[in-house]
């Protein structure tokens, strides 16, 4: 199971934050937002399939997110969490902890803003177009 979100960078993106990722449908990110590496995303965790979300639910589902700008890619992986609950029609956050907020799409990630290829930051930052790809790498049987 797969769900494909189209973004794009902006200049303020930064990608520092230590514990989290956003993508966000909103058009504008201000210097605080170090957590964001995408802005105007066409999809939020609300328009995701109800199986996809369904399926997160499960603490033993692996998700992997594939982030795409600027000819880079990074992977993240983590782990689903019975709170999820796919309500934001607004933004989608990565954790690496397992706090969840209806906002969350995944806990126990590998990585954060700040660890993201330093490479593919530089192109956010310059505006790239970003494809993110959220996939179900296992599920419980």
């Amino acid at each position: 199971m797969e769900e494909v979100v189209h973004a794009r960078g902006h200049e303020h993106v930064t990608a520092d934050h230590a514990s989290t990722f956003e993508v966000t449908t909103d058009d504008y990110l201000t210097p605080a937002g170090d957590c964001i590496v995408g802005i105007e995303a066409d999809r939020a965790p609300a328009d995701f399939d109800p199986a996809f979300a369904e399926a997160c639910r499960d603490p033993d589902t692996r998700i992997e997110v594939e982030l795409t700008a600027g000819g880079r890619t990074d992977t993240v992986t983590g782990w689903g969490h019975p709170d999820l609950s796919f309500e934001s029609g607004r933004s989608a956050v990565v954790r690496t902890s397992d706090y969840v907020d209806e906002r969350t799409v995944m806990v126990g990630a590998d990585a954060a803003a700040g660890d993201l290829d330093r490479s593919l930051v530089t192109a956010l930052s310059r505006g790239a177009p970003l494809l993110i790809r959220f996939q179900l790498t296992s599920s419980p049987p």
